[in-house]
């Protein structure tokens, strides 16, 4: 697959509180091709912790889109 699937762009950043569904929404991110930019951001809102992942498609991906 040459484009991210359903017309998803090729960065995103998901964020949300660290439990299990936010490592899920990375995991499926991950799944459909996408990875990691770099690692996570943490922070605390005071009452839990906060994280942000960026995920970009594959340059090489998108280098072959343009062609």
């Amino acid at each position: 697959m040459s484009a991210p699937p359903n017309g998803l762009p090729a960065y995103r950043v998901l964020t949300g509180p660290d439990d299990e569904a936010f490592c899920r929404r990375v995991s499926e991110a991950l799944d459909l091709g996408y990875e990691l930019h770099e690692g996570p951001a943490v922070t605390f809102n005071g009452d839990r912790v906060i994280v942000a992942q960026a995920v970009v498609w594959p340059a090489s991906r998108r280098r072959a889109d343009r062609e």
